[in-house]
């Protein structure tokens, strides 16, 4: 079964190009090509997120690469392929926050992964020695503004202002923006200060309130097997799950949506956030047997449209560290309107200038 990854939506070339980092499947990607903008590159380290952001996004280079290891240097030379110097680009990206993450109930200051803001900004500023950087825009958990990471979180953003950006702090949930989830999360938007942008607005929009919007009425799934071929899985390639074992599933009344590795969704409600560790995916409704990967994507807010690649673990990792899409369009919504009304202004003063 093949599904078309044809976007209805035109890109505008005079809008700044984007560098996506953190890219994972490419769900804040897909708010920003939505709403015009070109991706020339995106980054991640998983390999099967870079299968899926190249199919999805036709349009993109994208590359399986260890951040740290490629370093601001190496970041850099890579997006000299892609993008002309001195042109105008975003820089957009939602570091790994498993190490700021509530659910972690061991995190600690000290986790290695919180180092990847400091990195991020490290390449924004490596970025900036040959290009303009008209925008940066860093989504994270809400963990990252607990006491224990507050330093982290302030650091980022003073470091921000320092590059040279005006820095709003933006908490926004994902039940705001039409998908049925309450997500919440902290979104930095840094735009170039001596650019006098107006500021960014990110508006909210009507959409799914419940899990039964999302997926209700779809046929059951396919159930994972060796030699399970996509032709073989109903609906869109990605719906199927694995096998119910567990004995909890021959009583679903027993099952609650306050528990972790059998969390039951209720369809008249929004779903808690989809953030699945251990193949831990959240029960279906019904109770008999967990979500399947297309279900959990409708839920996260992806298209119809969008395929992960990858195996079951991978395909979970890729849902769950995704920015929903309706999210990511409003944030690029309200980006692209300031930069839009910025050169409004700019042609109007130029045009009022006497001869």
């Amino acid at each position: 079964m093949k599904v078309s990854t044809a976007n209805p939506h035109t890109q505008t070339s005079s809008l700044p190009k984007i560098v996506s980092l953190f890219c994972g499947a490419g769900g804040l990607d897909l708010g920003f090509v939505e709403e015009g903008f070109q991706i020339p590159l995106a980054v991640d380290i998983s390999a099967a997120a870079i299968e899926t952001h190249l199919d999805n996004f036709p349009s993109s280079a994208a590359i399986a690469a260890d951040l740290n290891a490629l370093g601001p240097t190496g970041v850099l030379e890579q997006v000299r392929k892609y993008i002309p110097k001195q042109s105008s680009i975003g820089v957009i990206g939602g570091p790994p926050c498993q190490g700021f993450s509530r659910a972690n109930t061991r995190a600690t200051a000290d986790d290695p992964r919180n180092k990847l803001p400091k990195l991020y900004l490290k390449i924004i500023k490596a970025l900036q020695s040959e290009y303009s950087v008209e925008f940066v825009v860093l989504e994270n958990v809400l963990g990252i503004r607990d006491c224990k990471h507050a330093k982290t979180f302030f650091s980022v953003k003073d470091g921000l202002k320092r590059l040279g950006f005006r820095v709003d702090d933006n908490e926004l949930c994902a039940l705001d923006f039409g998908v049925p989830q309450m997500r919440r999360r902290v979104v930095l938007i840094g735009m170039r200060k001596d650019r006098d942008y107006p500021t960014v607005v990110v508006r909210r929009q009507k959409g799914k309130r419940t899990v039964r919007e999302a997926i209700y009425g779809l046929c059951a799934p396919a159930f994972f097997a060796p030699k399970l071929a996509k032709d073989d899985i109903p609906e869109h390639p990605n719906h199927w799950t694995m096998k119910p074992k567990s004995a909890r599933f021959s009583n679903p009344d027993a099952m609650t949506k306050n528990t972790r590795s059998f969390k039951r969704l209720t369809w008249d409600e929004p779903s808690p956030t989809i953030a699945f560790g251990n193949r831990e995916i959240h029960v279906h409704p019904n109770g008999h047997r967990r979500l399947s990967i297309y279900e959990a994507m409708l839920i996260q807010g992806f298209p119809e449209y969008f395929q992960l690649n990858g195996n079951l673990s991978q395909q979970v990792e890729q849902i769950s560290n995704a920015v929903p899409p309706p999210l990511a369009r409003g944030i690029a919504s309200g980006i692209r309107l300031s930069i839009v009304a910025h050169t409004e202004i700019k042609i109007e003063s130029a045009v009022s200038e006497p001869l």
